[in-house]
């Protein structure tokens, strides 16, 4: 096949979080399995895939690299690029959809990448909580994927989103983070139990927690995070006679002296803050905080924010494990607390 003929078998998808550069290797190790692409082929030049795709030159060559340190192609100086192996070993392919993109989440991707290494090629999307963007990207996947992972977090239409995870091959599906009874079948997942994991961090926490007068759990309304957290603290502060509240934003807060909070938003991270300095108390003394998800960043805010929070990275390595193993079974993510300075 002639190289210009080539370009008629990529196809870059621009709802895909996948960096084209890996779409461009994706494109052609498809291409091989498929048949399509045989040793020897010319491949189109990094300026005809740009120029036909609209994507950057180093964009192409930074796939092209890729391949080439894999062993899959060459090049020759005035010709250009060729294959040179067609026996690749890669045979998993993963739909992989997450609701945001996140520190945390960056954490999950991360893991599960470099644990499935060069075993598997990866469609990476976003769907940003919302359900008709989830609906879309579901029903418009290609069908050869061997594994689909699902993060399945929904600000509305929740039990809309599980009809339709429920369509899914069972034997394909692998959920992240959380799970629920509406989903059935046998399918794999690495999980949170939400309401079991904050009651016993918090638990650890009891002797520093005791200095404060009440605690506070910040739940904003129409949040996608589970109602699961909720239950495990005010089941804490009930066991042990603190006073509690949950809240929903910040803004009637206008002494925090005494209070140790609970926050799950980075924005009302930020306001927290905010609120604290401009009243000139002590984090860690007149006031208390702790944050759910850790992030590197939180080690160096005012010395460090105490934190609750699951282990992203052996999330995100549990699950490629799931698929490496052909596994469908459930597991329970490790949970920790992280004592720093804010409480």
């Amino acid at each position: 096949m002639k190289k210009d003929q080539f370009i008629h078998h990529f196809i870059f998808d621009e709802f895909s979080a996948t960096p084209k550069y890996q779409q461009v290797v994706g494109n052609i190790l498809r291409g091989i399995e498929q048949g399509v692409f045989k040793k020897g082929d010319m491949l189109p030049s990094i300026n005809d895939l740009s120029l036909n795709f609209d994507i950057a030159r180093i964009t192409v060559e930074k796939g092209y690299n890729e391949l080439r340190k894999k062993g899959i192609i060459n090049s020759t100086p005035g010709k250009g690029y060729f294959i040179v192996d067609t026996h690749i070993k890669q045979n998993l392919r993963i739909f992989l959809i997450f609701n945001k993109l996140s520190a945390h989440k960056k954490l999950i991707y991360d893991a599960f990448v470099e644990t499935l290494g060069d075993k598997a090629t990866i469609d990476f999307y976003i769907y940003n909580n919302d359900f008709m963007l989830f609906k879309k990207l579901i029903e418009n996947r290609k069908e050869d994927y061997t594994h689909l992972v699902i993060i399945p977090h929904f600000i509305d239409s929740e039990d809309k989103a599980y009809q339709i995870i429920n369509t899914l091959p069972k034997e394909k599906l692998i959920l992240l983070d959380k799970i629920a009874p509406q989903i059935t079948g046998e399918y794999g997942a690495v999980y949170e139990n939400f309401a079991k994991d904050i009651y016993y961090a918090l638990e650890q926490a009891k002797e520093q927690l005791s200095k404060y007068k009440k605690l506070k759990i910040i739940f904003p309304e129409g949040s996608y995070y589970s109602k699961e957290i909720v239950k495990g603290f005010s089941h804490f502060c009930r066991d042990f006679a603190f006073d509690y509240e949950v809240i929903s934003n910040l803004d009637n807060e206008e002494n925090t002296e005494g209070v140790a909070y609970l926050n799950l938003v980075e924005d009302d991270l930020v306001k927290l803050l905010e609120k604290i300095q401009a009243q000139g108390f002590a984090l860690g003394n007149q006031v208390g905080i702790i944050s759910y998800n850790e992030t590197p960043l939180k080690r160096f805010i005012l010395n460090g924010l105490t934190t609750v929070s699951t282990d992203f990275k052996a999330m995100g390595k549990a699950a490629a494990q799931l698929i490496l193993e052909n596994k469908k079974e459930h597991i329970e993510n490790p949970f920790q607390l992280t004592l720093r300075s804010s409480l």
